[in-house]
């Protein structure tokens, strides 16, 4: 009998989950599910002046609308990076700084989040091992965040207790070497981090080595051990800063900072392994201006994939080919980004919110669902030093 690779990758994902045990958090009550058209937009920033911390607006998907005013629900230390429990009552924050606890290392904090009201309340802080941590993510089944480490081109995992805090690293790799740009690869610089549907491997963008780092995850003991093979490559000079899986399991993509490149990828979900299919500009014909890449998503139709060029100002649009996982370049849309970070794409589908670092404020985009196309809604001002964008169900009435 023939299996596909799509029944492969769903089939480990479901085993995963089967296997997952037993741990309080990994059994913790499914999140209740709020109206399907009302979010929390979380927004983690650069506390460079007027920055405090994470903020919080409104989202209604069924007209595309953002809250007016950002309300500060965390004081807390360049919060970068956000991530999500999957039952959706924590919420995790890198702190992209270079000392924590006397040592050259940022760290993480977690925080309780109040379904109902959108607050966060402060629970604990671990350090990351390595400086500036940058991003991060929290495993399929709660049990831990991984996170990596910019400057100090390393990656950690923190376990998760019960409640929510956070514990000292169950796992911690320190990458070595670099690679031809002098000024931006002459250390690793690990960018990202990301786990498999199954929950199997880990895959770490690493801007320093113009490499995919692949590691073995083992949810329940909390370690990273390297893969056979260990990483996949791309052209030298490139940058790999952000990752992200199709779908379908069989395909990922990763876009190269420097080189304002995504690189495709066919997906081997049985062995973990990467192969590069494709590489494509993410800028439009004839750019010559100075400029990098930030973000890449694919909408979860898995039709169109998106990624952020700063300095040229736009979010690039791609169609992908169903069958080969291949990109065609579509177009950009460059209303009102300016310096974009992150970007996000709401749970229903319909719009894609921008982080524009440089104008503190978020541009939201409708989505056209045959196109991939973005046409601007609205640009929400006054969102100080916006870098990363997460969005959490809400009641469709909130009570501060």
């Amino acid at each position: 009998m023939v299996v596909s690779y799509r029944w492969c990758a769903l089939l480990l994902a479901l085993g995963a989950l089967l296997a997952a045990g037993a741990g309080p958090v990994a059994e913790a009550a499914p999140p209740k599910k709020g109206k399907a058209d009302k979010f929390w937009v979380f927004v983690g920033t650069y506390t460079d002046k007027p920055s405090k911390g994470i903020y919080r607006l409104e989202f209604d998907a069924a007209t595309g609308k953002l809250s007016r005013t950002p309300v500060l629900v965390a004081e807390t230390e360049q919060p970068s990076f956000l991530a999500v429990h999957p039952t959706r009552r924590f919420l995790y924050a890198v702190n992209e700084t270079a000392n924590f606890g006397g040592k050259k290392a940022g760290a993480v904090s977690a925080f309780a989040l109040d379904a109902k009201t959108g607050k966060l309340s402060f629970l604990n802080r671990e350090s990351s091992g390595g400086a500036h941590p940058c991003h991060l993510i929290v495993d399929r089944q709660g049990k831990h965040v991984l996170a990596a480490n910019y400057t100090g081109g390393s990656v950690c995992v923190l376990p998760l207790a019960p409640d929510g805090k956070l514990g000292t690293a169950t796992a911690f790799v320190q990458h070595e070497g670099k690679s031809v740009n002098k000024q931006r690869q002459e250390a690793p610089h690990a960018h990202s981090i990301n786990l498999d549907a199954a929950n199997r491997f880990a895959f770490v963008a690493d801007l320093g080595l113009d490499r995919v780092m692949v590691y073995k995850y083992d949810a329940k003991a909390g370690t990273l051990t390297a893969n056979d093979p260990p990483a996949a490559e791309v052209a030298p000079g490139s940058g790999p800063r952000h990752f992200a899986f199709h779908p379908d399991g069989r395909h990922a993509y990763v876009i190269n900072e420097l080189a304002s490149t995504v690189t495709a990828f066919d997906y081997d979900p049985a062995k973990g392994a990467l192969k590069a299919i494709q590489t494509i500009s993410t800028l439009p014909k004839g750019y010559k201006g100075d400029t990098s890449t930030a973000e890449v998503r694919v909408h979860p139709s898995g039709k169109f994939v998106y990624g952020s060029n700063r300095g040229q100002d736009s979010i690039a649009v791609f169609t992908v080919n169903a069958k080969s996982g291949k990109l065609k370049h579509v177009g950009n849309q460059g209303e009102t980004v300016k310096v974009p970070r992150n970007f996000n794409i709401d749970p229903t589908g319909k719009f894609l919110i921008v982080a524009n670092q440089g104008a503190s404020s978020l541009s939201v985009f409708a989505v056209a669902p045959k196109t991939g196309e973005l046409t601007l809604v609205e640009s929400v001002t006054g969102v100080p030093n916006p870098v990363c964008v997460v969005f959490v169900p809400r009641p469709a009435v909130a009570k501060e």
